[in-house]
């Protein structure tokens, strides 16, 4: 059996489903219930207390992390004492480009290493699926707002981590690598706005924001140091952050999606 941590997200829903599709049987955790396949367990369980997870691990050989919550080695000890024999953690690209601002996931990253189980960690990039934060002023405006508007970075479609994590769940071969996930290419915001227009069969008009503009409006749910960090990500990105990585294509054995088909696949949110 594997636990599914943020099952309910972009990425967790979409790996529950593939998982469920391949037969396996799955736990799924969530702070507040979503939608999941039929016959999928489901433990509403915050990784803020990790002793809400017991129940979610009893009789699991693999576990996928999310990066919440401040006590890694408690959830890992939890885990190795419930029988789990795999974990994956899904972390972050700043985790190796910019560890002093991205301190989190670096913690969870080391936990993981030192569980004693066997891991792999995935690194991602920027989610395609971060430009939901248009969905309202595409909808109602047909406009689209960020900073640094003709900035490139490889974001990755969700549904790319999602698979490689299911292999990695599934499949040996994985043991003690670290993955970073991205897309084919480098895409601007402005490239993206246009995507998501073409999808949709209407323009969509792009707003350049300040990068004050774009501060204020992260510091309404990301800590400080954060929205820094990613404000240098987004407008400043170092050549680590640019690279389009082989990682997906490694494990799935072809290239990863492009940001218009995600857009094509999810236009219905935009209308």
């Amino acid at each position: 059996m594997i636990v599914v941590t943020g099952a309910t997200g972009n990425v967790g829903q979409e790996l529950v489903r593939i998982l469920v599709g391949s037969g396996e049987q799955v736990t799924a955790v969530s702070r507040r219930p979503g939608p999941l396949p039929d016959g999928v367990r489901h433990v509403q369980a915050d990784l803020g207390e990790p002793g809400a997870l017991e129940p979610a691990l009893a009789g699991a050989g693999a576990l996928f992390l999310l990066v919440a919550g401040e006590d890694p080695r408690g959830v890992l000890a939890l885990a190795r004492a419930a029988g789990v024999r795999r974990v994956v953690l899904l972390s972050s690209q700043g985790a190796g480009t910019r560890p002093e601002v991205y301190r989190h996931p670096v913690a969870f990253e080391e936990a993981v290493r030192d569980s004693g189980l066997e891991w792999t960690v995935l690194r991602s990039g920027g989610l395609n699926s971060n430009a939901f934060a248009w969905a309202g002023s595409i909808r109602d405006e047909r406009t689209a707002s960020a900073p640094f508007g003709d900035v490139g970075l490889p974001t990755v479609d969700p549904a790319d981590v999602a698979e490689v994590a299911a292999a990695v769940l599934t499949r040996g071969g994985h043991a003690g690598r670290t993955y970073d996930l991205t897309g084919p290419a480098p895409v601007t915001p402005r490239e993206r706005a246009a995507a998501i227009g073409e999808a949709l069969g209407a323009p969509v008009r792009f707003v350049e924001q300040t990068p004050a503009e774009a501060r204020a409006q992260m510091l309404a749910f990301m800590p400080e140091p954060v929205v820094e960090g990613t404000l240098a990500i987004l407008g400043r990105p170092l050549p680590a952050e640019l690279v389009t990585s082989p990682d997906v294509e490694r494990v799935l054995g072809r290239a990863p999606r492009t940001f218009a088909q995600w857009a094509a696949r999810t236009a219905p949110a935009f209308r």
